[in-house]
């Protein structure tokens, strides 16, 4: 066994047991896996879709059959009424964006529930950057409820804070940069639940990135009106080049749908340029690639917890997202863990990350991602501003042999950096 890389034999040891540890909790995931697989397959079966919806258009694209096709699978296989599927959504930032211009107005109020959301939307909200052509600067006015000190929703705090004057209440799912816990399908239906008795009408929008099909059931499914996404992570599959989607509220989606392209036109112009086989493929495989990326996390808390190194969740935690943060304590420590992750990359193993800036971000940021697609963050990564406490985020894992070489390649490089000391 590994005999193409060498690795310490005590690390190989510790891998061993880790997995051992974990097995049960791996085979938790294999059950949501497979329901979740067969979900994606009734979809497919339920829209009927064929072949000839892989053809490509181009110009106005009307009529696009397979671009119409897809938005239903994703209904489907979301639990949503409706959903906006699109390659030219160019990240999970702009997704969510465009949804939030596409329902909100002049004068509304959002009212973020989870505390500052993730780095990269702040200064879409206003909150950071010039402003230009952010909510704030179109008279969208923004609040937020702060997350207790343990890092979970402050409900009490929602029962005061969310009135009938709040158009739209925000909710972030995953941890972004930040030691948190991510919320659960049943933590976002009761913050959905408490909106829509303290504020009759309200928006409840769910930022979903990195959690879609990491539970059986999705937000739609608890109250969230509307929810988005970026295909390069969990419902890409690893398979999407790019892309996003919007699901939701039949009325919603469609207001989404005219803030993409015009009011008037929305979702029934803009053709596919060949993409949809890529996007539909995407899309079937990412309930059992999904379940894959959280086995890789599960391992490497469980790995890493051995190491001595706190880790979050635990491997024996329940997950409501596919990231995991292993807390490195240092810098040195942290940069040799990203380039150890690198180094089990499929493509670019031997490129060597170094911290550097990056638009959105208030410090330094270290990034593995040797991935087939730029960016990917289904495929195995990790990325870390640089500052304390020199946490880890690592995320996906196409298939769970290569996701575990991943970590134990980190372990490795750690290693030879003098860093991994409780061996």
């Amino acid at each position: 066994m590994y005999e193409f890389f060498n690795i310490d034999s005590r690390i190989l040891k510790a891998a061993e047991a880790a997995e051992g540890e974990a097995a049960p909790y791996l085979e938790k995931i294999a059950v949501v896996q497979r329901y979740n697989q067969e979900k994606m397959q009734a979809a497919f079966m339920r829209a009927g879709v064929s072949e000839s919806h892989f053809v490509a258009t181009t110009g106005y694209g009307y009529g696009d059959r397979g671009r119409d096709v897809l938005d239903a699978v994703y209904a489907y296989a979301l639990g949503a009424e409706d959903a906006l599927c699109r390659y030219n959504f160019v990240s999970g930032t702009h997704t969510l964006t465009v949804a939030l211009f596409g329902v909100l107005r002049p004068g509304d109020t959002m009212l973020s529930v989870t505390g500052m959301p993730y780095d990269t939307l702040q200064g879409v909200i206003g909150l950071s950057g010039d402003g230009c052509g952010s909510l704030k600067e179109f008279g969208i006015h923004y609040e937020q409820v702060d997350l207790l000190p343990d890092g979970t929703p402050d409900y009490a705090a929602m029962e005061t804070a969310i009135t009938p004057r709040h158009r739209m209440v925000y909710i972030q799912r995953s941890r972004g940069y930040s030691l948190r816990p991510s919320l659960s399908v049943e933590e976002i239906g009761r913050i959905a639940e408490i909106a829509k008795r303290r504020a009759p009408g309200c928006i409840v929008m769910v930022d979903n990135c990195y959690g879609e099909y990491v539970q059986k059931i999705e937000p739609t499914a608890v109250g969230a009106d509307l929810m988005a996404g970026s295909l390069i992570k969990n419902p890409g599959g690893g398979i999407a080049p790019t892309g996003g989607y919007i699901a939701g509220r039949r009325d919603l989606v469609e207001m989404c749908a005219y803030r993409l392209t015009t009011p008037g036109t929305g979702r029934e112009i803009g053709c596919t340029l060949g993409n949809n086989r890529e996007l539909f493929m995407g899309t079937f495989h990412a309930p059992n690639v999904t379940g894959e990326a959280l086995k890789t996390a599960v391992f490497t808390a469980a790995l890493f917890a051995r190491f001595g190194y706190d880790v979050t969740p635990h491997f024996d935690e329940p997950r409501a997202d596919i990231i995991q943060a292993v807390q490195l304590r240092e810098r040195g420590a942290l940069c040799a863990f990203v380039r150890g992750i690198q180094h089990g990359a499929p493509v670019d193993s031997f490129v060597v990350p170094e911290p550097s800036p990056m638009p959105g971000y208030d410090s330094d940021v270290i990034m593995a991602s040797g991935s087939f697609t730029l960016g990917s963050s289904i495929e195995l990564s990790a990325d870390a501003p640089l500052r304390e406490p020199y946490a880890a985020w690592m995320q996906g894992g196409v298939n769970f042999n290569s996701g575990r070489l991943g970590a134990i390649l980190a372990a490795q490089s750690m290693l030879q950096a003098g860093y991994l000391e409780n061996l």
